[in-house]
């Protein structure tokens, strides 16, 4: 009883000296410190090229190439390469945009249709054959998109739809990703028990799906929507080959057409065709803007989304 005393009377005293004041400030400022410089360097490679881009469009063609890369044009300059940039083909920049929201909306429809009820087949229901799908699945995910594209070309082209939008909607529509994702959720982070109770209430499987599982799932639904709506609108390969016309291209694409009209990558270029660097710049801008709003106003829900199908130890 003694000794147990004394080792927590020796305990309570330790605990009670406050260590020396350099130790604590070693403690307290080497994270810090090393978490600042990875910010830093994380900042400086990330942020700075977006920062650039972002102030080149407020500038001059000789500003942008003999100013200080970082200096801020003016808000009179930033119109007046807008106004250059819409007069491009009659404003075909709109059309372009245009077509890249109806190319990924309308996959994305697809996407959602067939990808939340594969994951909760594959992550909740047993039937044969069910390992090899998953495998293939895996297997399809890991491929780069542009191995598909040439085999995807030839099939559409044998059912007719090369040239058309559908050449580019239902290849976008094929998400493998998110079929693995779904797939991940409902095997880890939807019980079993709460499906079977029910079914013996007399639920349907439909009803199971659509009254219980897709609600549990949403976080999920909106993860693979804003990857699939992202993967969809920075494709550029596939729609590059299977459209033949400027006015169907989405907007990927289109930006390859303004590169080839900067007489400093393109010195063929006929006069009244010419794009400066600062429209070209605004031109990306424009492109990216989308992707950037419906990620800020998504971004809890992405959050929730990613965090879905963790357990606790």
């Amino acid at each position: 009883m003694q000794t147990e005393k004394r080792g927590a009377a020796g305990i309570a005293v330790a605990r009670a000296v406050p260590s020396h004041p350099a130790c604590r400030r070693r403690q307290r400022r080497r994270p810090p410190v090393l978490a600042g410089l990875l910010l830093t360097a994380f900042a400086v490679f990330f942020v700075l090229p977006v920062g650039w881009l972002l102030l080149a469009t407020t500038k001059t063609d000789e500003q942008l190439l003999n100013g200080n890369p970082l200096s801020f044009g003016s808000f009179k300059q930033l119109e007046e390469n807008f106004t250059a940039l819409m007069s491009f083909q009659d404003a075909q920049l709109w059309t372009w945009l245009g077509n890249s929201v109806f190319y990924s909306f309308a996959a994305l429809v697809i996407t959602l249709a067939v990808s939340i009820p594969a994951g909760y087949v594959l992550g909740l229901v047993d039937f044969r054959f069910r390992k090899p799908l998953l495998v293939t699945t895996l297997v399809v995910m890991l491929m780069p998109a542009t191995t598909l594209v040439i085999p995807l070309f030839l099939e559409t082209n044998a059912l007719g739809l090369a040239g058309t939008a559908w050449s580019v909607i239902l290849p976008f529509s094929f998400y493998p990703f998110g079929v693995y994702l779904t797939y991940i959720y409902f095997s880890t982070a939807v019980p079993a028990a709460l499906l079977s109770a029910a079914r013996i209430d007399g639920c349907t499987e439909w009803q199971v799906f659509t009254r219980i599982a897709v609600p549990l799932a949403k976080p999920i639904v909106a993860l693979v929507g804003f990857f699939g709506f992202v993967a969809n609108w920075t494709n550029f390969f596939l729609p590059y080959v299977m459209l033949p016309g400027s006015d169907q291209y989405p907007a990927q694409v289109g930006l390859a057409q303004l590169l080839t009209s900067v007489p400093s990558f393109n010195p063929v270029v006929g006069a009244g065709f010419e794009v400066t660097r600062p429209e070209l710049a605004l031109a990306a801008v424009l492109t990216v803007a989308p992707v950037l709003f419906v990620f800020v106003f998504a971004q809890r829900t992405l959050v929730s989304g990613m965090l879905a199908g963790a357990t606790k130890e």
